[in-house]
């Protein structure tokens, strides 16, 4: 393989593969596992990006005061390593699938009401969005703010991603997910096979807190109407927490995301896999495989892997 390359070539992958599996045959090993051609594919453009994250990182990791606290939401506060992969294990069920975990932050059963038809979900969403727009709760945010960011895409999505906060980018165009964090997260939602327009994306609170610090208590409270009106209304199979500031507030506990990851918990009737936030990836890019294996476990469960 040519290391030099910035892409992982998945032919060339299967192909030196295959010619180890040949050469184990060769000394007489009985079982081989059969490779896959799409999984290697979605692995190559996950981790596509390794080389140009690397040529970053030395001002992505340690940048300067003022560049840290604008560019990356929560940055002052480094996120706790992933963890072990045993979480992952004692998931799996017998039957080979996976378990719900028991914190559910809703306590299950169904969404309340009626799904809405399509156009009902534009209306409502857009109707939302406005009274977002205007609203004065949060005397600091509401003051600091450029733009509020309720979230876009398909309003009829399998998935959602739900993240902390705006940052500086996502304030500036009114957009979620728009920055370096955001680039990183439509690499991820492509290796899913899914494009940004085909989910939906938002976070816990619609303004950018000052100097991207993570969210109050009080203030993700203050967003919770809107953020559990919009999942009400988008009703996901999926929603994918990223960090644990979107896991805590969905959930309602104080776990780590190394303890929530690696099990499906349950909102409504939505199933929910925690993950790391992609800003953390870009952080701690040895903790993409985690994170591509916490989307795995999605993909196996709803029969695109």
């Amino acid at each position: 393989m040519n290391h030099s390359s910035s892409k992982l070539d998945p032919a060339d992958v299967l192909a030196q593969a295959g010619g180890l599996a040949d050469h184990l045959k060769r000394l007489g090993v009985q079982w081989l596992p059969q490779a896959n051609a799409d999984q290697v594919t979605a692995l190559a453009e996950f981790f596509a990006f390794d080389d140009a994250i690397k040529t970053e990182s030395n001002s992505f990791v340690q940048p300067a005061a003022s560049e840290s606290s604008a560019n990356t939401p929560g940055a002052s506060q480094r996120p706790a390593k992933p963890a072990k992969s045993t979480a992952a294990k004692s998931a799996a069920s017998p039957a080979g699938g996976f378990q719900l975990s028991n914190d559910l932050g809703s306590g299950g059963g169904s969404y309340p009401g009626m799904p809405l038809s399509e156009q009902e979900r534009v209306a409502r969403l857009a109707a939302d969005a406005e009274q977002v727009s205007s609203c004065l709760k949060c005397d600091v945010l509401a003051k600091c703010r450029t733009k509020t960011v309720y979230g876009e895409g398909s309003v009829t999505p399998r998935v959602v991603f739900f993240g902390e906060g705006p940052g500086r980018d996502e304030d500036i165009s009114g957009r979620p997910f728009v920055g370096k964090a955001g680039q990183l997260l439509t690499k991820m939602i492509q290796a899913c096979k899914f494009e940004r327009e085909e989910v939906y994306i938002m976070n816990t609170v619609k303004c950018r807190p000052p100097n991207n610090r993570n969210p109050e208590a009080t203030e993700i409270d203050n967003c919770r109407e809107f953020f559990e009106a919009q999942l009400e209304v988008l009703r996901p199979e999926y929603i994918v927490c990223l960090g644990v500031v979107s896991a805590q507030a969905l959930l309602r506990n104080k776990l780590s995301v190394g303890r929530m990851r690696g099990r499906f918990h349950s909102y409504f009737d939505s199933k929910v896999v925690v993950t790391y936030h992609p800003a953390y990836l870009l952080r701690e890019p040895a903790a993409k495989k985690a994170a591509w294996t916490d989307l795995q476990m999605m993909l196996r469960d709803a029969g695109l892997l």
